[in-house]
């Protein structure tokens, strides 16, 4: 049996006696389970593969305990994979990600309680926890200097549209901007090579490259080999959360339903009138070819949530210079604004996020098909529930959870409105058209189908 002791790196190296005591005692939990999972993902960093399934099946006999030291814990790897060795020695951005999996899963995650009732569900109480959570695991420092760019997009792109995101980085990276994404592959990684190089060119030496992910996403989206900083929320919606609240601009490339999910998410919030006055700069970018998935995605905005929703971002095409530009020029009205309100620039206290897009969505048959999907709601409310439509086909296509749903029962069944439904229909059709669900080379059977409510012009 292959074993490997790990030394604790960054704040896991200072725990007290007691906090190490709590530690052990969540060896035979679920959330241990979820621990474990989540670091064998990591220690799959960089293999190209969003089948839970096939990333885990050589590993059924990797296993991973913790060791009680009277200095902390420390972390014993059993027959973990030899991708994360060179010539025997565990990379170093890999031993830093195993600490901070422990930090937000068994640390902060016995502190919360996340896999019990308990966790907090009150608006305020879940914003006070990502914020603690951000700040455990050191994000706020050093992010007062108002240039932390969250770059969404998908880890299934093509060559071309990846090459984009690179210049992107770069073109972000040279005006010393640092990166935030999902952490995972596609336009998740991209951006961060590319500013990397940028910052390289500058001598930018406080170059950040910050990873959110969550346990069931992480198995299908392993973290990139660029991330510097890994942090996991609890689930989709603190994910989320945490990125508008850490973020000072967005940037959203080409992507699939994750994405789709991200940008009605961000919408549904900034069309909040309580958000009309707050600066935020979101810019949709692409290369050339990628014209017509922005054109679909913002007739689709267009069509179902209104003009006024399509105000909140820009779209630039195939001009990396002027997306850097864009965002340098709204920082500036962000600082302003932050300074008004007396704002903190680490972290986004004054943006007003309603419960319904804080509270988890779980995906099950029962929940998609009762989505109220009708156009005759606030903009707000329906941006909430399209963001839900998609938030369960990404957990068809890619969660753990949410392939078993799929596999037991049939694909989702959505209903509503025929005009609605055939718009979410034609959005769909143009991602799998386009090989955005999966992996390029993967075929993609869907996990949900479109109905249209009787009555309603179907």
């Amino acid at each position: 049996m292959n074993k490997v002791q790990l030394n604790p790196v960054g704040w896991m190296s200072q725990l007290s006696q007691v906090e190490v005591a709590k530690l052990q005692d969540t060896t035979n939990s679920e959330l241990f389970n979820v621990f474990r999972r989540c670091c064998l993902a990591v220690l799959n960093s960089g293999v190209d593969e969003d089948n839970f399934e096939l990333l885990f099946a050589p590993y059924a006999d990797f296993d991973i305990r913790l060791i009680r030291r009277e200095r902390g814990v420390k972390i014993e790897l059993l027959n973990p994979p030899e991708v994360a060795f060179v010539d025997g020695k565990l990379v170093n951005g890999v031993h830093e990600h195993i600490f901070a999996v422990l930090r937000d899963l068994l640390f902060m995650g016995n502190k919360y309680a996340f896999v019990h009732q308990e966790a907090p569900c009150e608006s305020n109480a879940i914003t006070d926890m990502v914020f603690d959570m951000l700040r455990h695991a050191q994000a706020l420092e050093g992010n007062d200097e108002l240039n932390t760019i969250v770059c969404w997009g998908g880890h299934s792109i093509k060559q071309h549209e990846y090459k984009y995101t690179k210049e992107v980085g770069y073109q972000l990276g040279l005006r010393e901007m640092n990166i935030c994404t999902g952490c995972g592959p596609g336009a998740m990684k991209g951006p961060m090579k590319g500013a990397a190089i940028g910052h390289a060119k500058q001598r930018y030496t406080r170059g950040r490259y910050i990873g959110i992910s969550e346990p069931s996403i992480i198995a299908a989206e392993p973290p990139n080999a660029i991330v510097n900083e890994l942090i996991i929320m609890p689930d989709i919606e603190k994910r989320l959360e945490a990125f508008v609240r850490l973020a000072h601009g967005i940037v959203i490339f080409p992507g699939g339903v994750g994405t789709a999910e991200e940008l009605l998410y961000l919408l549904g919030i900034l069309m909040n009138e309580r958000n009309a006055q707050q600066p935020f700069p979101v810019v949709l970018t692409g290369p050339a070819e990628s014209k017509a998935y922005f054109e679909a995605i913002d007739d689709f905005v267009g069509a179902t949530l209104g003009k006024a929703a399509q105000e909140k971002y820009q779209i630039i095409v195939d001009d990396p210079p002027e997306v850097a530009r864009t965002l340098r020029a709204g920082l500036s009205k962000v600082e302003s604004y932050r300074r008004a309100m007396g704002d903190a620039f680490s972290f986004n206290w004054s943006l007003k996020i309603d419960e319904a897009f804080q509270v988890p969505f779980v995906p099950t048959h029962n929940s998609m098909a009762s989505l109220p999907l009708v156009q005759d709601q606030p903009v707000s409310d329906l941006a909430k529930t399209l963001r839900q439509v998609f938030s369960g086909i990404v957990a068809g296509n890619v969660k753990a959870e949410g392939i078993a749903e799929i596999k037991k029962h049939g694909p989702f069944k959505l209903n509503g409105e025929a005009a609605l439904m055939q718009r979410i229909d034609m959005l769909l059709e143009s991602f799998v058209r386009q090989q955005r669900m999966k992996l390029p080379g993967t075929d993609y059977e869907p996990c949900y189908v479109i109905e249209a409510q009787q009555g309603n012009g179907s």
